[in-house]
């Protein structure tokens, strides 16, 4: 097991690219629920119809699952991606703890967007496109640092699965978004076939 690990150019893009995306979700949710509180009234530009409403996501209690609204988080959590992919751009080399701190972070980033996930769908009954946006950022940065961690033996795992995540690093998390784009094309078929 190596002591220290680096990715590559391609693992470091894909941080910095998704670390962005999930940034500038972040950025506007967070402009808009401002907007909102100032003005209750208020109607986000990504609100399109009843089922694409991000002002009746952002009004949920959900939205500030931790006593503050959800993307605030984001802003910071995004922003430590986007830092480790371009420190990994840079050359920097990370030791064993570091990568496993970062799986943890992204472990707890992928059960809380499945969560908001669930609650979107099933709870709130609408959708916010720029959560969506952060959505996938979150399940691309968790599917391919876990391929990273696994590969490069930071993560225990058996020999069959490194050869897994090696052979499918690209699958895993285009297979996630399909789930949840199945899960979101079923929830409301009558909507977008009516």
């Amino acid at each position: 097991m190596a002591r220290t690990a680096g990715g590559g150019r391609a693992f470091a893009l894909l941080l910095v690219v998704m670390g962005a995306a999930g940034l500038l979700a972040s950025w506007v949710i967070t402009l808009d629920k401002f907007k909102l509180l100032e003005d209750p009234d208020f109607t986000p530009g990504c609100s399109l119809n009843p089922v694409l409403s991000c002002g009746s996501v952002m009004k949920s209690d959900q939205a500030s699952a931790f006593g503050f609204p959800n993307p605030m988080l984001g802003l910071v959590c995004y922003g430590i991606v986007i830092c480790v992919g371009m420190s990994l751009l840079a050359g920097a080399r990370f030791p064993r703890w570091y990568w496993l701190t970062f799986e943890a972070g992204t472990l707890f980033g992928i059960g809380f967007v499945s969560w908001l996930q669930f609650e979107s769908l099933y709870r709130i009954n609408a959708l916010c496109l720029w959560c969506c946006l952060a959505w996938i950022a979150t399940i691309f940065v968790f599917w391919y640092l876990t391929s990273f961690n696994v590969r490069n033996e930071i993560l225990p795992a058996p020999e069959w699965s490194r050869t897994l995540f090696d052979e499918l690093t690209h699958v895993l998390p285009l297979l996630h978004v399909g789930v949840v784009g199945m899960l979101i094309l079923t929830r409301w078929w009558d909507f977008w076939t009516g």
